[in-house]
């Protein structure tokens, strides 16, 4: 029994010890230090931007980088205005849709050239380096062929062109004209004091310019949609897909004819803003109409003056209406016709048909306006088609040199183009 009562002290004298033990153990241990928090930044839009090309970018991927859709649209019209390749990073910072704070923000990542000196020999082969101008001139009235006579390659001289249609048809002012990627620093200086161009763009030219963008100038005559073939509605700006569905519209939905203005403005592909700009010369026939016409008598076309013939006569003797429209525009630019072969230089007309009424139809001339190059106004000299490549020439030879002969002498022309001329001048 005593031996029994030792054991039971033992045991119970080990276990307090061994939890004795254990409690200073852990109670001596040093605290464990608490690991560091570190609160991860949101990434700017920059630091997830990898180079890249922008001539390599479609619709989508300029969106990614933050665009909106018309600005993605806008950029990619201004890429094919300029060639269809962004040649350097100066030429796509001049892309309005582009902000000055987005293009910092891109810079470091565009893989292109800072300026368009470094990659322009690669992109235009046979560049002429020299510029040379004899005297002021309107850069808006300048073609292919002007602009490769003063020192421009063909390439160069087309872009220059296709860089005015971006703008609208009209440089604006020397500042847009500056813009030109394809005219140097360099060549304009060359050409700013000769420049007829005011100064300064407008206030309102950016608020104008997206509205101008892509927009062909229009020349718009009298017509009937209820004859107008598909060529006819491809002249209006419709594109051959948009002209075969207003004509099968007409044909299928209408029966073959727009009753009234409505079904005409009911055709989906005719926006409202497209519609409003036809308005004006749409002439819709209807039945009573064309009952009148049958009923009336026919016009003798022997006794009807060729300057005074009426787009409505023309269409009676057999010219459809782009002929009898392109006639028309080209006789009142023109001032009125000279002679019977200027008739047949008519773009855009049945040659044949027109052959036919010249050699039945009189022509007087005599009260077409003429003028010596001296006396000439200059908004005459600048709209009529064959003095207005040369207008600003002769206005600036004439200041100093006030005699029609010594003009014909500065301004050196082809004789085909000096004859045309003298059909107009005293």
């Amino acid at each position: 029994m005593m031996r029994k009562n030792y054991y039971q002290k033992l045991a119970f004298m080990v276990t307090l010890l061994t939890i004795l033990l254990i409690y200073q153990k852990y109670t001596s241990r040093e605290k464990e230090p608490f690991p560091d928090i570190k609160f991860i930044a949101e990434s700017s839009t920059s630091t997830h931007l990898l180079s890249f090309n922008p001539n390599s970018l479609d619709e989508s991927q300029w969106q990614k980088l933050g665009f909106s859709e018309k600005q993605t649209s806008t950029i990619l019209k201004y890429k094919k205005i300029v060639g269809g390749y962004f040649t350097s990073k100066e030429q796509l910072r001049k892309c309005y849709a582009i902000s000055e704070e987005k293009f910092n923000e891109l810079e470091s990542f565009i893989v292109l050239p800072e300026t368009a000196e470094k990659s322009f020999s690669n992109t235009f082969k046979n560049v002429k380096k020299e510029i040379s101008i004899t005297g002021k001139f309107n850069p808006d009235r300048y073609s292919v062929d002007e602009w490769m006579k003063i020192g421009f390659s063909e390439k160069q001289s087309e872009a220059i062109l296709k860089y005015k249609s971006y703008l609208g048809g009209s440089f604006i002012s020397k500042e847009k004209f500056k813009d030109c990627f394809i005219i140097s620093t360099e060549n304009y200086q060359k050409l700013e004091p000769y420049l007829l161009l005011p100064e300064k763009t407008p206030d309102n030219f950016k608020k104008m310019a997206g509205n101008m963008i892509g927009k062909a100038r229009i020349q718009y005559h009298y017509f009937d949609p209820n004859h107008l073939n598909k060529e006819g509605w491809i002249m209006f700006g419709f594109s051959e897909k948009q002209a075969n569905t207003i004509i099968n519209y007409r044909d299928r939905n209408l029966k073959g004819s727009f009753k009234n203005l409505e079904e005409l403005e009911k055709c989906f592909v005719i926006s409202s803003e497209k519609f409003q700009e036809m308005k004006p010369y749409i002439k819709l026939s209807t039945v009573s109409t064309k009952i009148e016409n049958i009923k009336q008598e026919k016009t003798d076309f022997s006794k009807i003056d060729l300057n005074a013939i009426t787009f409505k006569q023309l269409v009676e003797f057999g010219l459809d209406e782009r002929s009898a429209g392109s006639m028309i525009g080209f006789r009142k630019k023109l001032g009125g016709f000279v002679n019977k072969q200027q008739i047949l230089d008519t773009y855009n007309i049945d040659k044949e048909i027109v052959q036919k009424l010249i050699s039945m139809a009189p022509l007087d001339p005599s009260g077409v306006p003429k003028y010596t190059l001296t006396e000439a106004p200059e908004e005459w000299l600048k709209n009529h088609p064959y003095f207005k490549y040369s207008a600003d020439k002769i206005i600036y030879y004439r200041i100093s040199n006030p005699d029609d002969r010594k003009i014909w002498k500065f301004l050196k022309l082809k004789p085909e183009y000096e004859e045309r001329m003298k059909l107009y001048l005293k």
